[in-house]
């Protein structure tokens, strides 16, 4: 259960470093200074942060987002005003306020994956399975290291596959299909787990895990197989 306690413990670190951020922020408008504190730690926490609410509570995501950035407003007023324009020197001093308030709001969404977490409703599953494709995933590259092009491919396209197979089971969403491979998964997974740009990017990879697997096509390439382990990879990690 070491993965539990590690996770557990970052959550722990990172409601108490959102807490000070907030201190700081509501003193700072109080005596009138700048927020230093926030300045050289808010982009680090909100990293950390939203990866671990993308995990753990993807449907606040977006709320958790829109309190750091706003891409769709048309004019910067106080009701408008967002952390990244405070970190930015935009806007007045007496906005301030509106900030605690955003980071109170993003400290509570993470405390609802701590919540969450700790009583047991997130699937403990998802984490031994992330640990058992790490560990693949390093086999792979060592693979890779060796020349072993083949192998290394065609052990990130079977992760990378039960990952896809994992997500879509995880939303709910149904394949048809009897064997059902990355670009069915894929298929999916646009414009619901990721956008077109990650989709042709998966396809790609896809693409790659199929040379690797079919000696009757060309032999990929060591920067395909690259790829692939390094897109496999990134997709455990950030597709969910």
């Amino acid at each position: 259960m070491g993965k539990y306690d590690d996770i557990k413990k970052e959550i722990e670190s990172l409601l108490e470093q959102g807490h000070n951020l907030y201190h700081e922020v509501y003193e700072s408008y109080k005596i009138k200074k700048q927020c230093k504190f926030l300045l050289d730690n808010y982009e680090s926490w909100y990293t950390k942060s939203l990866y671990l609410v993308r995990q753990l509570a993807s449907e606040r995501e977006k709320d958790f987002i829109a309190c750091y950035k706003s891409d769709k407003r048309r004019e910067l007023n106080s009701n408008t005003y967002v952390i990244s324009d405070m970190i930015q020197g935009v806007g007045v001093a007496s906005w301030y306020m509106k900030v605690a308030y955003l980071i109170r709001n993003q400290v509570s969404i993470l405390r609802s994956c701590y919540d969450k977490f700790d009583s047991k409703v997130f699937d403990l599953e998802t984490l031994l399975r992330a640990d058992v494709f790490d560990s693949e995933i390093e086999s792979a590259r060592h693979l890779l290291k060796n020349g072993f092009l083949r192998p290394a491919g065609a052990i990130c396209g079977v992760v990378l596959e039960k990952h896809l197979a994992n997500v879509c089971k995880n939303r709910g969403i149904t394949i048809t299909r009897k064997d059902p491979s990355i670009s069915d998964y894929n298929d999916k997974l646009k414009d619901i787990a990721y956008d077109i740009v990650a989709w042709r990017r998966m396809q790609h990879l896809g693409d790659i895990r199929n040379l690797c697997d079919h000696e009757k096509h060309r032999d990929p390439t060591k920067e395909e197989v690259e790829d692939l382990v390094d897109g496999t990879d990134r997709a455990i990690k950030n597709i969910f």
